[in-house]
């Protein structure tokens, strides 16, 4: 039995080795490639915009105030270019008023006071421009309109009348998102008004240029996130 233990044990010390021999190689696995996160434009988006505006002339008072608002729109993305159109709709107090004396047929002079005001403001626009990864910059032009109202005081009455006015739009902003489904923006736009004429055609105005400076967050739906690798 001693023999036959010993013999067992050598033919197994012989073995092992040549059974290591015959196990396969480990294989190689490739370590995980980062994954990049691309973002695409493409979409439909709401948000809220708000900012202020102040009249472009040469005459004082001008107008000036703040709005807010909501904003819609849909981009396309190919490549790095992004098409869109936007429309936006906003509550304004843009304003401006001037008090002083005037004749009044009968009652001779008087004081009076004449204000403007624009309580509503919007555009619908195209913009297009240049994506690089989440920022975008771009251009933008269209229509605008504002609802304004005239108002006339003098011996203790008041008139009013509101006009709207038509124009047209340009101007270029950034957006960026900062989260998957939301961006930010930074916004200036000329807004150039046609004239009207309130009072039944007995007060004619010139066209309203405006400056406005506005900022908005967008939440964009379908999540604009692409993973690339």
């Amino acid at each position: 039995m001693k023999k036959v233990l010993l013999a067992s044990a050598c033919l197994f010390a012989l073995a092992a080795p040549a059974s290591a021999a015959d196990l396969a190689a480990r294989p190689y696995t490739k370590a995980p490639v980062a994954v990049a996160s691309v973002y695409n434009w493409t979409g439909f988006y709401l948000g809220i915009v708000g900012g202020g505006a102040w009249e472009n002339g040469s005459g004082d008072p001008k107008m000036k105030g703040g709005f807010v608002g909501g904003t819609a729109g849909y981009n396309w993305q190919t490549g790095n270019i992004v098409f869109g159109v936007e429309a936006d709709g906003s509550w304004a107090d843009v304003s401006a008023s001037v008090t002083g004396a005037t004749v009044v047929p009968g009652f001779g002079v008087v004081t009076a006071t004449a204000s403007s005001k624009t309580d509503a403001m919007g555009t619908v626009r195209g913009r297009i421009g240049y994506a690089v990864n989440q920022v975008l910059f771009y251009g933008t032009g269209g229509y605008a309109w504002i609802d304004n109202k005239i108002t006339l005081s003098a011996l203790g009455l008041t008139a009013s009348d509101s006009k709207w006015h038509s124009g047209w739009t340009v101007g270029a902003g950034v957006e960026a998102f900062f989260a998957p489904q939301w961006s930010v923006k930074g916004e200036y736009l000329y807004r150039s008004l046609g004239g009207e004429t309130y009072f039944s055609g007995a007060l004619p105005t010139g066209t309203l240029n405006f400056h406005t400076v506005q900022v908005g967050v967008n939440y964009h739906f379908g999540g604009p996130v692409v993973a690339k690798y």
